[in-house]
């Protein structure tokens, strides 16, 4: 996946609001990248015969801070969203 073309917006309130929506579904992507790789990761780790239960445990706790910080960035996100929630845009 290659970087996203962002082009300037009209300046408009209709297009704040999209270009908005637009980021944060970016950053949720991105955040969906990230989650899938520490998957990716902890199953390698889990597969691999020479792993120790100290190493596991190291990498859970690695895993739960990611995890964390997951979750503070989808509460930011939210209330991106909720700036507009109750702007109702018409044609």
């Amino acid at each position: 996946m290659g970087m996203p073309i962002i082009t300037p917006g009209t300046g408009s309130r209709e297009q704040a609001i999209t270009d908005l929506i637009q980021s944060v579904a970016l950053q949720e992507t991105a955040l969906s990248h990230i989650l899938n790789a520490e998957g990716e990761k902890m199953q390698a780790i889990i597969a691999m015969s020479s792993t120790t239960p100290e190493q596991m445990l190291l990498v859970n706790d690695s895993v739960n801070k990611l995890i964390n910080a997951a979750t503070r960035l989808e509460i930011m996100f939210q209330a991106k969203l909720e700036l507009f929630a109750d702007s109702v845009l018409t044609e």
